[in-house]
């Protein structure tokens, strides 16, 4: 799912979405019965979650991946807007959602602010190293990663993860 905010209150709709639809299968969680290895299947296969952002069914697996992915998304969106007050507005399209060829998220304007994402160790997949890769090929003015992650549990930005003029932030995860 692609979304476009514009302003911090887009961002807080989203991030209420997202978190209405985490209750959501957190509560099918709770009713899981059964043996364990039932109960495993039904988070693995059965669609008892929901989709973050839209009013679908998932997997439970599929709306753990893409909660985080689109709850980063809208943490760095926020940050975005404060640090770039220049841009209209950003287009989301975190992880697999985005078209080919496109960053997770960029500015309406386009070649202003480029950044990729994701929720993930940064060194047990390697995802770090492929944004920094994919985002030195870039021209936009502004070029960022930002990842949240257990081991790096804060907002604030990682020179030691650096390259190629591409910034690097961690971000905290928060509720």
């Amino acid at each position: 799912m692609i979304i476009d905010v514009k302003s911090h209150q887009d961002i807080s709709f989203w991030r209420d979405e997202l978190n209405r639809n985490t209750r959501i299968g957190v509560e099918a969680l709770r009713g899981l019965t059964g043996s364990p290895l039932k109960a495993l299947a039904q988070v693995k296969f059965a669609p008892i979650g929901r989709h973050p952002l839209d009013d679908r069914p998932l997997n439970m697996i599929e709306q753990v991946n893409q909660t985080f992915t689109y709850w980063v998304a809208l943490r760095t969106a926020d940050l975005l807007l404060d640090w770039h007050p220049e841009i209209s507005g950003l287009r989301l399209a975190p992880g697999a959602h985005a078209p080919k060829g496109s960053l997770d998220i960029e500015s309406h304007e386009k070649g202003i602010v480029g950044a990729e994402t994701f929720a993930a160790p940064p060194k047990s997949n390697q995802k770090l190293k492929g944004d920094l890769d994919k985002l030195a090929a870039r021209n936009e003015q502004h070029r960022y990663v930002f990842f949240t992650a257990p081991t790096f549990n804060e907002t604030r930005r990682r020179p030691e993860l650096e390259r190629d003029g591409v910034a690097v932030w961690s971000v905290e995860l928060t509720t």
